[in-house]
Formats: structure tokens, sequence, C-alpha cells
């Protein structure tokens, strides 16, 4: 076995069309799409029949342990197209004094932000940029709160695919910076999210650029659809009692969701699922809302606000697809507000020596108020999702000091 062998050795491919989430009518593969003729996110189909006659969890265990493992379940047909910066497996990660402090339930954290460019985008980002180069497209745009644009801008960059990227004005300045220097052309935006998507969507006719926006491509919850693929895997083809996704546009619960339905369809799980929550800031909370309303679609929400940039997205338009994973696997949305996002970040990082990004700290303290209110058991293993490196992001500053001129108080340490 060689280090790059997913990336070099053709394997089988087995799409078959895309599908509208919705209505689910049919669209052609191999061609360039954006949403279907009803405006819905399009889910790429595949003959799972013949992934299974042609992949084994023994093949599966002798290739490199990075995404593009399992080939027969993406969408990028010829090596040639395959646009990597190493997307290595994430780890998963125990937090065993904090499960003993909450009274010995099993917590994993799957720490996303080993990959490249530092956050679960680079999964969704790679796969949308290896299918872009593999369809012609010479520039694409994006609206972004800041990892999804560094993403974009690394992998377009890398095959020579232009970007333009749009952020709100407040978008972290290591996210602003780092997609600039990664060769993307990044504008600043007085606005949240879905007005740098409007910026976006009226430029796909003016300026010819591909629409990359969340969901409006069908490849990026292929590249998401690993982490399911990956945790299955590493769980001895086993699942989580209960997954807490910190969720904005939602693409990695959606992926995930399809991971696992697919995994069954080829034999390797069962019929046990996960129980999905979605994890929303009490700030930016429209899933929540949608969930306790009982509604199948979200309205928008208006002056969102949180220190997880990340899931500030006022509207998404994967929403009915976020609720019916929720729904259908027995799981719940919550909220949790700044204060004890902030809080999470901090216990994880001084009881677990883990540094959690505010989204994936929010998950920590959603489980929390989750056990608090029976929502979970003590006796459930449940899954954590960090999604970006906590290096990203403000940290708090240390003024402590010592003056080695000066004699030094030793009993003070």
């Amino acid at each position: 076995m060689h280090d790059n062998d997913n990336l070099t050795i053709e394997r089988p491919t087995f799409v078959t069309h895309l599908e509208c989430a919705m209505e689910g009518d049919h669209y052609a593969a191999d061609q360039v799409h954006n949403l279907s003729k009803a405006g819905k996110p399009l889910l790429v189909r595949y003959d799972l029949a013949g992934v299974k006659k042609a992949l084994t969890k023994d093949a599966l265990s002798e290739r490199p342990a990075d995404m593009w493992r399992y080939r027969e379940l993406l969408p990028v047909r010829k090596c040639k197209d395959i646009v990597s910066l190493g997307e290595v497996t994430t780890p998963l990660i125990r937090l065993p004094k904090l499960g003993q402090k909450l009274g010995g339930g099993e917590i994993i954290v799957k720490d996303e932000g080993r990959l490249p460019t530092g956050s679960f985008k680079a999964r969704g980002l790679v796969m949308a940029v290896s299918m872009g180069k593999a369809l012609g497209i010479k520039h694409m745009a994006m609206p972004t709160n800041g990892n999804a644009g560094a993403a974009l801008a690394a992998y377009a960059t890398s095959c020579g695919i232009k970007t333009t990227i749009f952020c709100p004005a407040d978008t972290p300045e290591v996210n602003v910076s780092e997609i600039e220097l990664q060769g993307a052309t990044v504008y600043r935006v007085n606005g949240y999210i879905d007005d740098c998507g409007k910026i976006v969507g009226e430029g796909k006719a003016k300026v010819g650029w591909f629409d990359t926006s969340t969901l409006k491509e069908p490849y990026r919850i292929e590249g998401k659809k690993t982490m399911g693929l990956e945790l299955a895997e590493q769980l001895g083809w086993d699942v989580p009692d209960v997954i807490f996704y910190p969720t904005g546009g939602g693409t990695g619960l959606i992926g995930m969701w399809k991971a696992f339905d697919e995994l069954e369809k080829i034999g390797f799980i069962g019929s046990k699922r996960p129980r999905m929550v979605a994890v929303q800031a009490s700030g930016c909370a429209p899933m929540v809302r949608a969930y306790e309303a009982g509604t199948e679609h979200a309205t928008r929400w208006e002056d969102a606000h949180t220190i997880a940039s990340g899931i500030r997205v006022p509207q998404a338009i994967g929403d009915f697809l976020i609720l019916r994973a929720v729904r259908q696997s027995k799981g719940f949305a919550i909220a949790v507000d700044d204060d004890k996002i902030s809080a999470a970040l901090n216990e994880v990082a001084r009881e677990e020596g883990l540094l959690l990004c505010p989204e994936g700290a929010a998950t920590y303290a959603a489980y929390k108020d989750s056990l608090a209110d029976g929502r979970v058991s003590k006796t459930d293993r449940v899954m954590l999702f960090n999604c970006a490196t906590g290096l990203k992001y403000p940290l708090p500053p240390v003024t402590r000091t010592l003056d080695r001129h000066k004699p030094i108080d030793y009993t003070q340490f």
C-alpha cells in the first residue's frame, strides 16, 4: 500500500443520476447543475447494488486512511480530477474526565480541525472543487462565514479555478486573511451570510461564475457524507446513540444521514441510527424554532448574533432536509446561549486539554443541557462534532509575567 493509492488507483464508479430532494425528479449525472427546477437541493444517487458487489469491508481496511478511501460512494469518477491537500481520517477523542463528572456517559469528540484549512468545510469543498474541475468550471463564487471560504480558496487555487468570495463584515480576521492568501478575491459585506449569498446568486448571470453556495451545488453533501462513513468505520461498523452537530447550513447533518442509509443498503451497518441533534446558538436558531413549531421549513431569523459565527446562518435552503433527519432519527433541535458556549469551551480545554472551536463547544453545552433535562441519558454514547481548530478563534489573553532580574518567590508555584 502506498500513501496516495486512493488518489492514483482508478476505482469503479456508481453514480446513476441526481435527484431533487423535494420532488424526486431526476437529473443527468456528469453535467453542471445548481438547484432543481423546484429550487431545491439535488442529491447524488448511486447504484448501491453495484457498490455492494464491488466493495468489501476487508478491501476498504487495506486502503490509506483518508476520505478518498470511499471512492465507490463518491461522485468523482477519474483520479485526474481529484483535488487533494491531504484529507486525513479525523480522530475520535474520548472525554473520560467530563464523562465521569457528568455521571458516566461516554463522550466522544470527532475532531474535524485536523483537516486541511483547519475545518470540516474541507470535506465538502474538496468534493465540490473536484467535481468543478471534472465538469470544466473556471470560476467559482460563494458566501461564507469564514471556514468554507478558506477551503474553497485553497482547493480551487490548487487546480487553477478562479474564486470570488463574500463574507460578513465581522468575519474573523484570520479567516479573511487566509482566504485572500490562498488565492481568492474576498470582499467584506455589511450584512449576514444570506445577504452575501444574494450577491453570489445575482452575479451568476452577470459575471458567469458558478454559485458554490451551501446546497446550491450537489457535491458538498457528498464530501460531508464522509463524516458518517468514517465514523461508522471507526466504531467497528456501528453508530453512536446520539450525534450533536453544530448546525448552520446543515450540510454535514444531511450528509451523515444519507451516509448511514447508503451504508445499510450496501450491508455495512444495520438499521440502527443515531439520534441526530441539530445544535444552534440562541441568537440564531431558525431550525430550533421550526422543530418546536412542527413545521417543515424554517423562516428567516432576524437580528442573528452569536460568537459561534459558523452557525450564524439566518436561513438555510436545506431546512426541510435538516428537519427530516432530526425527526426521522427521533432526535431534536436545541439552542444554547453564548455564555454557555464560552463556558463549555473553557471547561473542555481545562479539564481534557482539548481546544474546541465555539461551534464545537456549542455541542458540549447542548449535551450538558440535554442530559440535565432528560433528552439524553447517562447511558448514551454521544458523539460531539468539533468542526474546526480552536486556534482560528480569539483566545483569552494571558498577562502573568516574571522579572528574571528580581528574586523569584518559588512558593507561588
